[in-house]
């Protein structure tokens, strides 16, 4: 299990709690895979290559959450922007946004697909066979993937927030736009997720958290369309936002991606809040999200709490090292089975505690995979494309946490 993005120090001493040692260098060779590999149709999604140890692309996987991830990637290229100035990482963003619109253009009804596909491209054939139980649509010279998750649509909104507050006014009508058109289409069908034939692939109707952290953003982006919906909505329903999240927190370890959706929600609803009494609402169900996660190793969590919360010198600095700690893993889904070489708790695939970074599961975002799992991966095939690097870095940089 070779790690093949790192810093120019010893891998003896990652296990010690440092300061990143050339993460910006890092971070562009981490955006410059995305650029070249990840982006083949304008949304993140991850290559397949012919071997472990090959180089050669023969098809592309993960389609079905391009939306989610290509929100998330849409944030970190926001923040970098506004750390560096750098165009690359404005036209960047840029492009991301424009693939999101097009996911929402592509369905001719609103809805947000999970992604698209050009249907005279070589990879159609695999990747529409891995998607065929979400249901795959045409339209034009594209196919789109159906069945689309709550994920995609706090994913995709996560990113359009933080892109509106970064980018400035040449960005903001594009991002007041879509998000209009995407959060009418889920008042219009009562918070349904709603495909052509008419079928739900699901509701936000027994997530009163997340149709307020919609709302929020909603009311950032087009005040004068929804502030008020917002306010009535929020008047009644910001005392029930901590259920939802309460029941999330009860298990710790079982649909961890669960806690990333918590995560990027509850920021929206906190930092963009200016009432104190919906403010408390928020920030009780915040503390029972982070009362579940803290231990956990996380630097994209850690990040999300320096933003809430402002600076905490034990936290940051585990955050740096967890950042230099991601570095040394690798970056393509090789099985690993840690069982019996850590004490399992729960069942024996679950270690006790959270595992060191360095060793835990190949996957497409490290924070939303659970700490405490022994197993799992791949055959080194498919690559990951970093944004669980470049979120947290860009991040860290644009709240001092991290100088470079």
């Amino acid at each position: 299990m070779g790690a093949v993005r790192r810093c120019s120090i010893s891998a003896l001493v990652v296990s010690l709690t440092l300061f990143c040692c050339g993460c910006q260098s890092d971070a562009l060779s981490i955006d410059a895979i995305i650029q070249s590999r990840h982006l083949p149709f304008g949304g993140i999604i991850d290559p397949i290559f012919a071997s472990s140890t090959s180089s050669s692309i023969v098809g592309y996987t993960r389609c079905g959450d391009s939306a989610l991830w290509t929100g998330h990637y849409l944030a970190a290229e926001s923040y970098r922007y506004t750390v560096t100035g750098d165009p690359a990482a404005l036209a960047n963003a840029q492009g991301a946004l424009a693939y999101l619109k097009t996911l929402v253009d592509v369905t001719s009804t609103d809805l947000l697909a999970r992604c698209i596909v050009p249907i005279n491209s070589n990879y159609a054939a695999g990747i529409t066979s891995e998607e065929s139980a979400n249901g795959i649509h045409e339209s034009g010279d594209n196919y789109w993937i159906g069945n689309t998750s709550r994920d995609e649509y706090l994913g995709v909104f996560f990113g359009l927030s933080v892109a509106y507050d970064l980018l400035g006014s040449p960005t903001q009508p594009a991002i007041e736009a879509l998000a209009t058109r995407m959060l009418n289409f889920l008042i219009g069908n009562a918070w349904a997720i709603v495909m052509p034939d008419g079928s739900v692939s699901t509701t936000f109707i027994i997530r009163p958290d997340e149709q307020l952290g919609l709302l929020q953003i909603g009311r950032q982006v087009n005040a004068a369309q929804f502030g008020a919906t917002y306010q009535n909505y929020a008047s009644g329903a910001s005392a029930l936002v901590s259920i939802p999240v309460a029941v999330d927190a009860a298990d710790d370890r079982d649909s961890y991606f669960k806690f990333n959706l918590d995560a990027i929600n509850i920021f929206s609803l906190i930092r963009l809040e200016t009432d104190s009494s919906l403010l408390g609402s928020y920030q009780t169900a915040y503390g029972i999200f982070h009362n579940a996660i803290q231990d956990h190793m996380n630097a994209h969590f850690n990040m999300i709490d320096r933003a809430l919360n402002g600076a905490n010198s034990t936290r940051d600095l585990a955050t740096t090292s967890y950042l230099f700690q991601w570095l040394f893993r690798p970056n393509r889904d090789y099985y690993v089975d840690l069982r019996g070489q850590y004490p399992s708790c729960v069942s024996s695939d679950q270690s006790c505690d959270p595992l060191p970074i360095v060793q835990r599961i190949p996957t497409d975002f490290l924070w939303q995979r659970s700490p405490f799992q022994l197993d799992g991966g791949g055959s080194g095939l498919i690559e990951s494309a970093g944004i669980d690097y470049i979120l947290p870095y860009w991040m860290a940089r644009y709240y001092n946490v991290v100088t470079d």
